[in-house]
């Protein structure tokens, strides 16, 4: 191959210094592209926290590169014909979580929040071989999710403040989470406050109802039953009320791990207390009561019943979760 004079090599020379060559011009695509997509995805989060996507979108912001930002993605089914309570129990609490970080010192264009509906993006959930919903995953900036990038919901729930930790945890960025007000607890105390003013006016200045010991024990022992059967853990940490298995279709109202429970468990476990306290109420008073001996053999043969039947049924949801305890009755 013949060499290229003097000047003509310097002229080439000088060209290609210029234009930095086909990697500086790979280098420019590749910025462009991922400015384009970034300005892109700060439109839409100025409009709408929670950004919905469709197969499309999803392949080209989110699986596709250049990629220098995270994504939080739900994915979920909120169409009504699927029927998916906890997906918008879960949404709403996305939507708290998403607003926080939208009108707040965290905003940045370094995480977005995405949603992707089933009857939206059918093709993304087969293309992560997805079979349940709600699901959360995190999409790193770098590489591809790990283990810790998919949300452990049936153990942490969907609260927007456990949500807002996972986030700082696999992002970095911290989310304080501000939800609207909710007036239902100062409009209940008001209420309680009305009815014992009115209770007060009727009776004047007869006060003796204060002092009866069976009204206080009733209120004492329904709260100790609300708290006995998780009913703070269900406030902090938002549980589901159920689950069903997308294969099966077999709802579990009891949760098979000790470290989480579903908002039905709660209640079957509060029935059973409240099944075994009646039972030892029935119990004391026939022991106690002075109504005739077939009355009281009556009372005594229900309480025992009561108390083995249902504590039995407490002791089989001991057993579901906590998984070779040997003990049972019935």
């Amino acid at each position: 191959m013949a060499a290229l004079p003097v000047p003509l090599l310097a002229l080439a020379l000088v060209l290609l210094a210029g234009c930095g060559g086909p990697g500086a011009a790979g280098q420019r695509r590749k910025e462009m592209v991922l400015s384009e997509k970034v300005n892109q995805l700060m439109e839409w989060a100025s409009k709408r926290s929670v950004i919905r996507m469709n197969g499309d979108k999803f392949r080209r912001l989110v699986k596709a590169p250049p990629r220098n930002y995270s994504v939080i993605v739900m994915f979920t089914a909120l169409q009504p014909h699927r029927q998916c309570v906890v997906c918008k129990q879960a949404d709403e609490e996305y939507q708290i979580l998403a607003n926080s970080w939208r009108y707040s010192s965290a905003f940045t264009n370094k995480i977005f929040f995405a949603m992707v509906d089933f009857d939206e993006g059918s093709d993304v959930f087969q293309m992560l071989n997805m079979n349940s919903a709600p699901t959360f995953i995190n999409f790193p900036a770098k590489g591809k999710p790990k283990r810790g990038d998919t949300y452990e919901l049936q153990v942490r729930g969907f609260a927007a403040e456990q949500l807002a930790r996972w986030v700082a945890d696999r992002t970095d960025v911290h989310i304080r989470v501000i939800r609207p007000p909710n007036y239902a607890g100062p409009l209940m105390l008001g209420l309680l406050l009305a009815v014992i003013g009115g209770l007060v006016y009727l009776r004047g200045s007869n006060l003796d109802f204060l002092y009866n010991k069976t009204g206080w024990a009733f209120a004492a022992l329904c709260f100790v039953l609300a708290m006995t059967s998780g009913q703070m853990w269900n406030h902090i940490r938002g549980p589901p009320y159920a689950h069903k298995n997308p294969h099966t279709g077999q709802v579990n109202y009891i949760h098979g791990s000790s470290q989480a429970q579903f908002v039905a468990e709660t209640h079957i476990v509060l029935l059973f207390n409240g099944g075994v306290t009646l039972g030892m109420v029935l119990l004391h008073e026939a022991a106690t009561s002075d109504m005739d001996v077939g009355k009281r053999k009556i009372m005594c043969i229900a309480g025992i019943g009561l108390v083995v039947l249902f504590f039995s049924w407490l002791l089989s949801v001991f057993r579901s979760k906590y998984h070779g305890y040997p003990y049972r009755y019935v």
